[in-house]
């Protein structure tokens, strides 16, 4: 039920994105400390399956101006991934580090990976990579896309490095505040 609930939900902001009626609250927030939150909530899952997850958070100032009920999606939106395109033990990196405007957190994973072509989909609603000839992996699609427009929302932006077979990196810049 509460999976069902999360992902209504995330149905619901996007449409709302899409009409631009999606309401933020912007104010300073941590993001050392969203992802230490994210992370506290997922760890049981990564142990189930007798994976670890590490996390450098060398930003030295992780201050953003930012939602904090948005980003918190955000961050569990990559680490949900993470785990779910792991087919064996999940290995995931989460880190910070800042740059000039701002700071980029970085979501790493050692799983299925992706070819150029899937890379080029991904940020589309409703796109899934199978991990073979069927979906296996649960989902609607929908969490890249929400990300891509809370990321754009935030003034930020997204990279993906991947091969098949060796995992992929999500880089994620966002501002410390819009007047830089």
């Amino acid at each position: 039920n509460s999976r069902m609930n999360k992902k209504v939900e995330t149905i619901l902001q996007i449409a709302s994105l899409d009409k631009n009626e999606i309401e933020f609250r912007f104010e300073n927030v941590s993001l050392h400390t969203i992802i230490e939150h994210a992370v506290e909530a997922i760890e049981i899952q990564v142990h189930q399956r007798n994976g670890k997850i590490t996390f450098n958070l060398n930003a030295e100032e992780p201050v953003i101006y930012g939602d904090l009920e948005h980003l918190t999606n955000l961050v569990n939106n990559f680490l949900d991934n993470a785990i779910k395109y792991s087919p064996e033990l999940p290995e995931i990196a989460i880190a910070t580090r800042n740059c000039e405007k701002g700071v980029i957190l970085s979501v790493e994973d050692k799983g299925i990976g992706m070819t150029k072509a899937v890379q080029s989909k991904i940020f589309e609603r409703f796109y899934r990579q199978s991990s073979g000839n069927v979906h296996d992996v649960k989902g609607f699609g929908l969490g890249l896309n929400y990300s891509r427009s809370i990321i754009e929302a935030h003034r930020g932006n997204i990279s993906v490095f991947s091969e098949p077979g060796k995992g992929s990196r999500f880089e994620i810049f966002l501002p410390f505040n819009w007047e830089n």
